[in-house]
C-alpha cells in the first residue's frame, strides 16, 4: 500500500522497470499504459492519506485513472496490486476492489479476478511474481501461491497455495512446475 512519497517513488519505479519502459515520455501503447499506471499509483497515494489536499488530488487522479482505464479497457481499482504491475495488452481486464494481488504480477487481456457469492470477502488473494495468461478467470475465496503461472483461459475457483506451479484448464488444475524462472526485480 502506498502511504508515503517514498512508497510512491518505489512503486512507480518498479512498475516502470517491469513494463520495460525506458523513456521518460513513451509513445504509442506504452504512453497510455504508463499514464494509466501513474494515475493508478497517484490515486492510491492520495486515497491512503488524510487532508483536504490529498482528498482533492485523489479526485483529480481518479478522473485520469478512469479516463485511461476506459481507453485501455481496464477496470483495475486502487490498492489491489503490489508494486511492479505489468499489463501486457489493452483489452478487457476486470479486478474486484477487494482482491489482493502481490508484487510483480504479470497480467494479460481478458482476465477477470472477481467475487463469488454474496460476501465481499469471497475474492482471490494472489501471491508475488504470478503470471496470469489471457482470458483467465479467478474467482471466490481462493489463494494462489507466489511464482505461479496461470494458463490462458483457465477457470480458477479453488486454492493453489503451492509455489512455483503452473495452473491451467477448466476447471483449473496443477499441470506442472514453473521452475525458478521468476526473478524479483
Amino acid at each position: 500500500m502506498i502511504r508515503t512519497p517514498e512508497d510512491l517513488k518505489v512503486y512507480k519505479a518498479a512498475d516502470k522497470r517491469s513494463n520495460g519502459i525506458t523513456k521518460r515520455f513513451p509513445i504509442g501503447f506504452s504512453d497510455c499504459h504508463w499514464r494509466f499506471l501513474i494515475a493508478l499509483r497517484h490515486e492510491e497515494y492520495h486515497a491512503n492519506n488524510k487532508g483536504l489536499r490529498h482528498k482533492i488530488l485523489q479526485k483529480l487522479w481518479a478522473l485520469v485513472h478512469y479516463h485511461y482505464g476506459l481507453k485501455m479497457g481496464w477496470d483495475i481499482p486502487i490498492n489491489t496490486f503490489g508494486k511492479g504491475l505489468k499489463i501486457n495488452h489493452f483489452g478487457l481486464i476486470i479486478v474486484n476492489p477487494n482482491a489482493r494481488i502481490g508484487d510483480f504480477c504479470d497480467i494479460h487481456q481478458g482476465v477477470n479476478i472477481g467475487q463469488h457469492g454474496d460476501s465481499q470477502n469471497d475474492v482471490p488473494t494472489i501471491g508475488d511474481n504470478v503470471w496470469i495468461g489471457p482470458g483467465a478467470k479467478l474467482f471466490g475465496k481462493i489463494k494462489i501461491g507466489s511464482r505461479c503461472a496461470i494458463g490462458a483461459n483457465a477457470v480458477v475457483d479453488k486454492s493453489f497455495e503451492s509455489e512455483n506451479i503452473t495452473i491451467a484448464g477448466m476447471p483449473a488444475r496443477k499441470i506442472g512446475d514453473t521452475g525458478n524462472r521468476y526473478i524479483k526485480l
